[in-house]
């Protein structure tokens, strides 16, 4: 599956980024759509804008939480923010405890250049998009 054509405000958004983390977040982009696509129970994604960042929500079945993409302050690299009152950049951390830089419950932090940690990403995107899932599967034990 390929990502959807982007809509304006959101194309205006990743313009609006340093063009290596723009370029880099596009790549993170389309592997949010592979990976939703890839899972029955995620269904379409929504793609908007959140705080002014690219942010992908699970609105039909509401299975994961909020992913945005963007920066954070004091670092060139990319960034993937999640609600810090979840508990998944803990989880990546524990899952990829090398592979990634985090910060704090809010973010994991990419290099804008070399190849994509697809697999680990995909870990790591599959895990927010179906993070309410795993929450419903865990309460109903």
């Amino acid at each position: 599956m390929t990502a959807p054509p982007l809509p304006r405000e959101v194309s205006r958004a990743f313009d609006a980024l340093p063009a290596p983390i723009g370029k880099r977040l596009l790549q993170v982009r389309a592997l949010i759509f592979a990976t939703a696509a890839a899972h029955d129970d995620v269904g379409p994604l929504t793609e908007t804008l959140k705080w002014g960042e690219p942010a992908y929500l699970t609105d039909e079945t509401g299975s994961g939480s909020t992913i945005r993409l963007g920066r954070v302050k004091d670092s060139d690299r990319a960034a993937i923010l999640v609600n810090c009152r979840t508990t998944l950049v803990d989880t990546f951390r524990e899952r990829f405890p090398d592979q990634f830089e985090y910060r704090q419950t809010r973010a994991l932090l990419l290099p804008v250049s070399g190849a994509l940690p697809k697999q680990q990403l995909t870990v790591c995107l599959s895990l927010a998009l179906t993070y309410h899932l795993d929450r419903r599967v865990r309460k109903a034990r």
